[in-house]
């Protein structure tokens, strides 16, 4: 679905109408939008860390997952019986056959794994309820990467719109995936927010 500028900015946000407003938005300003729980939420473009987070870990899924599987980047999933609600994870575990797909929302039945990489914007309540939005959706396994802290977390068993079992860990800990994935995916190489090593080269420094 394509809104035109001059179309969603007239929109008044309402309940059914949400995806049509956010996909306005994310085409006439490049934000990400995402809808939480019945609220707007833009993020900023992903700073270059953010994304090598991203990257090795896409790397990592692509070399050792099963043929039936593939790890996708800017790709959304929803409730289905929900009518506005999707997120974009940074990351995402779904079958080959989406690579085929022409719709843009795929269904948390069919997600194995999300991954979302903390932003240095984020606040802990965006995180919490994010988190229990995947939860609510039942993906069956969620990532948390938090590149501020040097840390993760793995939450699993969703149940009563809450996850069951949270595994925290630290960069430098490998991340063990339960079935149908089992397998560990390492960490010692995702980079830390922080100053960045071409700001000075940028201002003549």
């Amino acid at each position: 679905m394509t809104v035109a500028p001059e179309a969603w900015v007239r929109l008044r946000p309402r309940p059914g109408n949400l995806r049509e407003i956010a996909k306005g938005i994310e085409d006439a300003t490049g934000l990400r939008v995402q809808i939480v729980g019945g609220k707007l939420v833009m993020s900023p473009p992903r700073h270059g860390r953010h994304v090598g987070v991203v990257q090795r870990l896409c790397r990592q899924l692509n070399m050792v997952l099963p043929e039936a599987l593939g790890a996708y980047q800017v790709s959304s999933i929803a409730v289905r019986e929900d009518p506005d609600d999707y997120v974009t994870p940074d990351l995402i575990v779904l079958p080959i056959e989406w690579g085929e797909d022409d719709d843009w929302l795929a269904t948390p039945e069919d997600a194995v794994l999300a991954v979302e990489v903390i932003s240095q914007s984020e606040k802990s309540r965006e995180i919490r309820d994010k988190a229990d939005w995947y939860a609510v959706a039942r993906v069956p396994v969620l990532l948390v990467v938090d590149p501020r802290k040097g840390t993760w977390a793995l939450h699993t068993r969703p149940d009563n719109g809450a996850y069951q079992d949270v595994l925290p860990g630290k960069f430098g800990e490998s991340v063990p995936l339960p079935a149908p994935l089992g397998f560990e995916v390492a960490t010692d190489r995702f980079p830390l927010y922080g100053d960045s090593p071409r700001a000075g080269r940028r201002t003549g420094t």
